[in-house]
C-alpha cells in the first residue's frame, strides 16, 4: 500500500454513516446491532458536534474511506479516553493502515490531554488477530470479564498509557 496517498481527516461528514457501515460489515466479525452501534456513534457526532463526546478519524485514499477509529473521554475520569472502535475494510486489512489509524489516534487522545486509553474487545476466536493487534501496538490486558456478551464469550479488556 503506498502510505503517501492516504490522507485523515477528524471531521465528520453525512456520508460517513454509509462509510463506517461498509467498513464494519466487510469485517464479517459483528453482528447486526453491533453495525447499528457504530453508524449510531456517527449519528451522535452529527447531531451534538464536540459535545457528543465522540471523536473520529479517518483514513481516505481519494474518496474512498479504507478505515476509521472512535474514540472519546471516559466519563468521571480525569484523563481515560476509550477507543470505542478501530477498523479498516477488508481490503485493506493488514497492510499495516490498522496500525497507523491507532497510532494517530493515541496522538489525538494525547493532544487532548489524555493519558490513559482503554480497548475491549471478545474473547471469541474470531477475534484472536484483534487482540493480537493490540497487543503489537503496545497494549496490556488489563481485565477480563467472564460470559460477558455471553456464555463463553468474555469481555477482554486492554490499557495503554500514553505521555
Amino acid at each position: 500500500m503506498d502510505f503517501s496517498t492516504i490522507t485523515y481527516r477528524d471531521t465528520v461528514e453525512p456520508g460517513d454513516r454509509e462509510n463506517v457501515r461498509r467498513i464494519i460489515e466487510s469485517s464479517g466479525f459483528f453482528f447486526p446491532d453491533e453495525i447499528d452501534v457504530a453508524v449510531e456513534l456517527v449519528d451522535e457526532r452529527l447531531a451534538k458536534g464536540i459535545r457528543s463526546g465522540y471523536y473520529f478519524l479517518f483514513a481516505e485514499q481519494g474518496q474512498r474511506v479504507l478505515g476509521y477509529s472512535c474514540f472519546g473521554p471516559i466519563a468521571c475520569t480525569v484523563a481515560s479516553y476509550d477507543i470505542f472502535w478501530i477498523a479498516v475494510h477488508n481490503d485493506f486489512r493488514g497492510l499495516g493502515l490498522g496500525k497507523r489509524l491507532l497510532a494517530r489516534s493515541e496522538q489525538m487522545i494525547g493532544s487532548l490531554k489524555g493519558e490513559r486509553i482503554y480497548v475491549e474487545t471478545s474473547s471469541r476466536q474470531i477475534y484472536e488477530p484483534t487482540r493480537i493487534f493490540y497487543q503489537h501496538c503496545g497494549y496490556q490486558e488489563e481485565a477480563i470479564l467472564k460470559d460477558f456478551y455471553a456464555s463463553g464469550d468474555d469481555k477482554v479488556i486492554y490499557v495503554k498509557k500514553i505521555q
